[in-house]
């Protein structure tokens, strides 16, 4: 879609349409530009509208306060909320239908329609309740292994991983950096019939056919160690968890990896090797830890650069920048970086997609007795490094390399301390 890159003078003027029309116009844009979520936000005298798009948060609408609250009035009935609770936060779910093709009424009334799932969230605040939706197209097509940004040597990694018959796989990074499109296109390549795949999830965000899934429900206290122990009994040949958050469910996912079960499970780290001790402040006891961990995935999401306004900027006078992976590059990289000014066609921001920067830690039989030794994190990632292990640093520095994304995006994902070479 033109203008994704929405500019102030770019707003969408919703305050004369309906609260019906204005909901549907800020959803159909938000799903044609590619946004994963849309925010619709209260304040002191009008209500803004945003889109996160490529990760950035960028201004869609400015409502009037009394339309405002309408938009949300309808949204909250069309999710199955209680219109009339303002004071909680609220949960809900909308099927949303768009006509695919884009055109005039007579045109894209008679177009195939695709369906949206809308994760719907409110809270109260100061000057009334905000929303966010979360935007989730029912196509599974985008999950493919090969596309999610590992290099050739980490996707053959973490394919030994996933074809251990058990063990425990963390996947680990911040909220936003892609653990969930890892999870999915693993499980579909998994999902081949022959074993029985059970998921935890918080909330179920992609119905896939074959898999048994099985969300929690803080509403009755059905929580994630209680669910885990609910599919234990189901004789599963693989578990996935979505979030490892508290000792119960971390220790009974270590007992269900040690027991013949292949867990996957995210987890909140900064890098794959942190993830070792983010499982010790669990109370998972370090011997029980090593003998089932089969592998850490860490990872970050950077902004492509758009093909079409990509420009290169000659090395000539530097020719040692990318040095220290020159053993990992392509006939023909490495010689060049890259940036771009903008067109049309990426609305203005230099940027078309994303890509994954990962770390890729398969547990050897040495980094298994550090971590039953209870060495340090700093530790099991200079073993892992020995053993070959791209650092964030250096996967980043691939991607610049092939012309894929830019310093500065680098920089602006990725932490410092990461960058630097200690």
């Amino acid at each position: 879609m033109d203008g994704i890159a929405i500019k102030s003078e770019q707003l969408i003027e919703l305050g004369k349409m309906t609260p019906e029309n204005a909901v549907s116009l800020m959803i159909e844009h938000a799903i044609r530009a590619g946004a994963s979520d849309l925010f619709i936000n209260s304040g002191e005298r009008h209500f803004t509208a945003q889109v996160r798009h490529l990760g950035i948060v960028r201004p869609l609408s400015i409502m009037p306060f009394e339309h405002g609250r309408r938009c949300l009035s309808h949204i909250k009935a069309r999710a199955g909320m209680d219109t009339t609770e303002k004071r909680r936060p609220l949960d809900g779910r909308w099927i949303f239908e768009i006509h695919e093709a884009e055109g005039d009424a007579t045109t894209a009334s008679n177009s195939p329609k695709t369906s949206v799932d809308l994760r719907i969230n409110l809270i109260p605040t100061l000057y009334g309740e905000d929303a966010t939706i979360r935007l989730l197209p029912h196509d599974h097509a985008h999950f493919v292994m090969e596309d999610l940004g590992m290099t050739r040597g980490q996707l053959e990694q973490y394919r030994g991983m996933i074809e251990s018959p058990s063990g425990l796989i963390l996947i680990t990074g911040p909220t936003g950096s892609g653990k969930t499109a890892t999870l999915y296109s693993t499980l579909l390549r998994l999902n081949d019939g022959a074993r029985k795949i059970n998921t935890i999830e918080d909330p179920i965000e992609y119905a896939v056919e074959g898999l048994h899934q099985s969300q929690v429900n803080s509403a009755i206290d059905l929580n994630f160690a209680e669910l885990l122990r609910g599919v234990l009994r189901q004789s599963p040949d693989i578990i996935m968890v979505g979030e490892i958050r508290d000792e119960m469910t971390a220790q009974t996912a270590v007992h269900a990896a040690n027991s013949g079960v292949l867990v996957f499970a995210t987890l909140h780290a900064t890098e794959a090797s942190a993830a070792i001790q983010s499982m010790r402040s669990l109370g998972v006891r370090p011997h029980f830890l090593a003998s089932s961990l089969r592998g850490v995935v860490a990872q970050r999401l950077v902004r492509t650069l758009c093909p079409g306004c990509r420009s290169t900027l000659d090395l000539a006078d530097a020719p040692h920048v990318f040095d220290e992976v020159r053993p990992w590059l392509a006939a023909g990289e490495g010689t060049a970086l890259h940036a771009s000014t903008g067109c049309k066609a990426c609305g203005l921001s230099g940027y078309a997609g994303r890509s994954g920067v990962f770390q890729v830690m398969p547990i050897s039989s040495g980094i298994r007795e550090l971590i039953a030794d209870g060495m340090s994190s700093r530790d099991v990632r200079n073993r892992a490094v020995e053993e070959g292990m791209l650092q964030f640093r250096q996967a980043a520095l691939l991607k610049v390399a092939a012309g894929q994304t830019s310093t500065e995006e680098v920089f602006r994902v990725i932490p410092t301390e990461h960058l630097l070479d200690d």
